[in-house]
């Protein structure tokens, strides 16, 4: 008897504000594979953390996420996307401020396009938000991947005062382990 081969991985790539937030949260999604942290959406090549921070290089903190779509659909990655923050504020999450911090979907396919405008449009429609959704919805470009410090932040600095005061808060909001 064979071994079934491995389900092939689809990509999404969200900015939600603060990437050691975003994984945090995503990691825990049952289904998605991997969630690392980086930039995408600006016109620096290979930008560092540090040049990102000034809001010069264009750049926004994103997850790229790989999940298997035999148990998470694209639609319900969205869904985890709209809940773990607040895609109402313009260039900002908290008091992280700055277009680094805007809320995107950066879609690798017209199909993503496509569910990532149905899911905007019903979240926007939901009742869910005060204000309406500022998500941009724009192709993906190159991912640059973050410094390595970046990788699994949260569960590595728990005791930081960010992760005290910001990601476990909204882990316990969620129902995720924090």
């Amino acid at each position: 008897m064979t071994a079934s081969p491995s389900p092939s991985l689809e990509t999404a790539t969200l900015a939600a504000g603060c990437f050691w937030c975003v994984e945090a949260v995503l990691a825990q999604v049952d289904g998605v594979a991997s969630v690392a942290s980086g930039y995408m959406g600006g016109h620096v090549e290979n930008p560092t953390y540090r040049a990102v921070c000034t809001g010069e290089t264009g750049h926004a903190e994103v997850v790229q996420v790989r999940f298997d779509p035999a148990r998470v659909s694209y639609a319900d990655v969205l869904e985890w996307f709209w809940r773990l923050h607040d895609p109402t504020t313009l260039n900002r999450q908290g008091a992280d401020v700055g277009t680094q911090y805007r809320s995107a979907i950066y879609v690798h396919s017209d199909k993503q396009r496509e569910a990532a405008k149905r899911s905007l449009a019903a979240a926007d429609a939901s009742g869910a938000f005060d204000a309406p959704i500022v998500t941009e919805i724009t192709d993906a470009g190159t991912f640059y991947p973050a410094e390595d410090y970046h990788d699994d932040y949260y569960r590595q600095n728990k005791d930081q005062g960010y992760c005290r005061m910001v990601i476990a808060p909204k882990l316990r909001k969620l129902g995720l382990d924090d």
